[in-house]
């Protein structure tokens, strides 16, 4: 590899649009983060290393920590503290939530809150994913490869109650400012039912989903114009007002936002990359 950074972003085989939002590649030289955050989000998360193993010193639930060449990330309503060296590479791999079940076996449920080896899914081809990636020579083999080995793992499974469908659906396009009692009575079901089945599908319960999304929203707010007014953003990504924002985001991040923006923001190109564009810094 060069010695410039860089950020591959490209869409999965059309097959597996479903499951799979993006890949994104990337390469990074002389990082002086040494601590990065794993922020929630509206995905489940699957990362391989190419080079060291991943160093996750802070789980985001009571797991110990753990060294993981290949992992995948479930939902949750606290960051993961990843150690980092000076250099890294990999392939970040992002997973709708509702496709996890046809693509890895498992409900997202069942990773809600924890963090699993590759190792542990009971499939030797994706055990396998990091040493074969590590030996493809550029990011279109590497892409090529996960296309092939998820297209072989993916299943008819069994999808999620079109209800809990329509709802997510409904929840990512307000960016979860809507109210768990609307979204129940539109599908005719109690709250408390509704409030159920939603977290038997996604492990998180609709109100605990509805902050990741807004967080996620003002996150990518931030992203795009770090010198955003505070103020502005909460009212604009539903909050109350700007400390119900501070106070969030310390919970579901371990920073206030200046910290986040003054630690982690430079750091993180890839947010920018659509599924086929290309980057170099």
């Amino acid at each position: 590899m060069s010695g410039a950074d860089e950020w591959i972003g490209r869409a999965p085989h059309p097959a597996l649009r479903r499951m799979i939002t993006r890949y994104i590649g990337y390469t990074q030289h002389d990082c002086t983060l040494g601590l990065h955050r794993g922020l929630p989000s509206r995905h489940v998360t699957l990362v391989i290393s190419l080079g060291a193993p991943v160093r996750i010193v802070g789980m985001p639930g009571d797991q110990s920590p753990a060294e993981l060449h290949g992992f995948v990330g479930g939902m949750h309503t606290s960051s993961a503290v990843i150690a980092q060296d000076a250099k890294q590479s990999g392939i970040h791999i992002e997973l709708h939530p509702l496709g996890v079940r046809s693509l890895l076996g498992l409900p997202s449920a069942e990773l809600s809150g924890y963090v699993v080896g590759l190792g542990e899914l009971g499939s030797a081809r994706l055990a396998a994913l990091p040493e074969r990636l590590r030996e493809a020579k550029t990011w279109a083999g590497r892409f090529a490869i996960l296309d092939r080995v998820f297209l072989t793992e993916a299943v008819d499974a069994a999808g999620p109650p079109r209800e809990i469908g329509w709802a997510w659906q409904r929840m990512l396009a307000d960016g979860g400012t809507g109210t768990v009692s609307a979204l129940a009575d539109e599908i005719g079901w109690s709250r408390r039912h509704f409030s159920e089945r939603f977290r038997g599908e996604l492990g998180l319960s609709p109100k605990q989903a509805a902050r990741v999304l807004r967080f996620e929203r003002a996150c990518n707010a931030l992203r795009r114009r770090p010198g955003t007014d505070l103020a502005e953003l909460a009212v604009s990504c539903g909050y109350y007002d700007q400390p119900h924002l501070t106070n969030e985001w310390r919970a579901l991040a371990g920073c206030s936002p200046g910290v986040w923006i003054a630690e982690e923001l430079p750091s993180l190109q890839y947010e920018d990359i659509g599924p086929g564009a290309h980057s170099r810094a």
